[in-house]
């Protein structure tokens, strides 16, 4: 959520309630024990004075995860090496030793991998953006690798220090790849389970949006960021769910804020302030070395793939036209085509195991069967698991209570700990198995791997204007509802995400999103139990 295509969306989490001295004594920031995250340590005190902000505050989250990632970066790149020289020589039964020379090449060269990472931006996102993850960054990676690795070997044939085969080069690209985004994913884990990756982050505005923002990132323990509180001098009267986050002040007294609670992340989500005055405060949060957020207008239709560019200096977001053309339709429904023809024969025999549980563990079909609504408003039946009694639509009404929407938009509805649940389909919903037949959907054309979610007919009736565009491709397995929360997304917030994902398509887009739906197959997040 930044200036500049809103390229940044930085979930905020949790924090120790001892993070400096100022913080903790302050009784107008309160901690709230039910959002603290896993930490070992408090975060050491720091000075909060304007004229040492800059020297302390470089050795946050962006120095400490800088030096991190340099360092596994290092082990990953010594590690390809050494696996392909290991591999080479069990296939070719050379002695190690007489390999010592290319080893010798490669370890030297070291350095450079970490100036390339360095131009490559692979250790400046992380402080950006607090959901930055391997899956964002894997091209680069994978970019850097394929010319790092052509560049060591001319060098070695330039210079004839080493003359490495070609097969040891593409055995060494790919371990090298593999290595690194392997040893990424292990330094970030280890990252947050330290004081240093925490980050006190003030939104400023206290309106619809300010606190839309608020909620989305406080289900997010796990990025870190902890929310000290809302800036507002006129705020909205706050959500049920909002009411232990303090109003800590106006916006003119943002950087005495920002000093008086140790504040690395500021976020502006449409302040009352006047634009003149947000501009000055911008500015001198810049000599407190902030990271700063700035929601843009119309943020509803700017997503990360927009084009940005100027005219004789003024930012302009290149909006594409809606709909895609015929050979990205085609580029997509054979990609469906493949993927889901090669999981149905390898997932067949665990298809039958579980039907066989199904319908052991209670009386009824193995399958489920129910209308939804496809691309272009037609209709077609979705086939899951049974995860419920057989008679649960009929007793639908028996659980209308148990909609944690209803407070909050009621067009949706998802009964967490809902009764009908069988003991095996709480299994199946937590790790999303019961998804699965829908590859035979996918199969049939009714149905996407990614797309926007398949509504039942009674929700898709509340669809209606710009929101029916969602349906211009077909319904997913997964999609950024799914990733970004499932069941704890509201309604009207679905059909803003669908409607993002049908103007904003990419087939690297869909390759992250398959790649982030992975992780949430072990999370309970969001999942209705």
């Amino acid at each position: 959520m930044t200036t500049g295509a809103a390229r940044r969306s930085e979930p905020i989490g949790s924090l120790d309630s001892l993070i400096s001295t100022e913080v903790e004594t302050d009784s107008r920031v309160p901690f709230d024990d039910a959002v603290v995250g896993n930490l070992r340590a408090p975060r050491r005190a720091r000075s909060h004075a304007p004229e040492h902000g800059a020297g302390e505050r470089s050795r946050r989250r962006g120095w400490f995860l800088r030096r991190l990632l340099a360092g596994a970066d290092l082990c990953a790149i010594a590690a390809a090496v050494l696996v392909t020289e290991w591999t080479a020589t069990r296939i070719s039964g050379t002695p190690f030793t007489t390999q010592l020379t290319e080893v010798g090449v490669f370890l030297a060269t070291l350095p450079a991998w970490i100036v390339a990472a360095k131009l490559y931006g692979l250790y400046d996102q992380d402080d950006e953006r607090a959901d930055h993850s391997a899956t964002d960054e894997f091209a680069s990676v994978f970019h850097m690798i394929t010319v790092c690795t052509t560049g060591v070997a001319a060098l070695c044939y330039l210079t004839g220090l080493a003359h490495p085969r070609v097969d040891k080069l593409l055995v060494f690209w790919a371990a090298s790849i593999i290595s690194i985004c392997c040893g990424r994913g292990i330094a970030r884990a280890c990252a947050r389970r330290s004081s240093w990756y925490l980050q006190n982050t003030l939104i400023v505005g206290a309106g619809d949006v300010g606190q839309r923002i608020a909620r989305k990132l406080l289900q997010h323990p796990e990025y870190g960021i902890r929310l000290v509180g809302l800036v507002d001098a006129e705020p909205k009267e706050r959500r049920a769910d909002l009411e232990h986050l303090t109003i800590v002040g106006a916006a003119h007294e943002l950087p005495e804020l920002v000093c008086r609670h140790d504040v690395e992340r500021v976020i502006v989500a449409f302040s009352n302030s006047a634009d003149t005055e947000m501009l000055e405060l911008m500015r001198r949060l810049k000599d407190l070395d902030v990271q700063v957020d700035v929601v843009p207008r119309l943020y509803e239709l700017v997503y990360p793939g927009v084009d940005l560019h100027t005219v004789e200096g003024v930012p302009l977001i290149s909006l594409p036209q809606m709909g895609l053309s015929r050979s990205s339709l085609a580029v997509k429904r054979g990609f469906d085509i493949l993927v889901a023809s090669v999981a149905l024969v390898i997932a067949a025999p665990f298809f039958l195991l579980v039907a066989a549980v199904i319908m052991l563990d209670s009386r009824g079909p193995a399958f489920f069967r129910q209308t939804r609504m496809g691309a272009g408003e037609r209709m077609f039946s979705i086939i899951k698991f049974r995860t419920m009694v057989a008679d649960a639509d009929a007793r639908k009404h028996e659980v209308a209570h148990l909609n944690h929407h209803s407070a909050i938009d009621t067009r949706m509805f998802k009964a967490a700990d809902d009764p009908r649940v069988t003991r095996v389909g709480a299994f199946l919903r937590r790790t999303s198995i019961d998804e699965l037949p829908q590859l035979i959907n996918v199969l049939r054309g009714d149905m996407s791997l990614v797309g926007p979610r398949p509504l039942i007919l009674e929700e898709h009736g509340y669809v209606v204007d710009w929101a029916r565009d969602r349906l211009r491709l077909k319904p997913g397995i997964t999609g950024l509802w799914q990733v970004l929360g499932r069941s704890d997304i509201p309604f009207g917030e679905m059909i803003q995400l669908d409607y993002l994902y049908v103007t904003s398509w990419s087939l690297g887009g869909d390759f992250k999103l398959i790649a982030k739906t992975f992780p949430h197959l072990f999370s309970s997040r969001g999942a209705t139990r």
